[in-house]
């Protein structure tokens, strides 16, 4: 297994225990703020390179 796929995994199982343990919104703040706060914390020319990576992969 690739280290990607490892920490796929161990995110889908920490996923899963969040969302048995702590009430539904708490877990969609984390879901949802987790990415966000990563996307923000990006310098302006590592958003403008992600934003053209997607646009690409997307037109394939």
């Amino acid at each position: 297994m690739s280290s990607r796929a490892k920490l796929a995994v161990g995110g889908a199982v920490v996923g899963l225990i969040l969302l048995i343990w702590v009430p539904w919104w708490v877990s969609f703040l984390i879901i949802v703020g987790v990415p966000v706060a990563a996307y923000l914390t990006l310098d302006s020319s590592q958003r403008r390179r992600l934003r053209r990576v997607s646009r690409r992969q997307i037109g394939r």
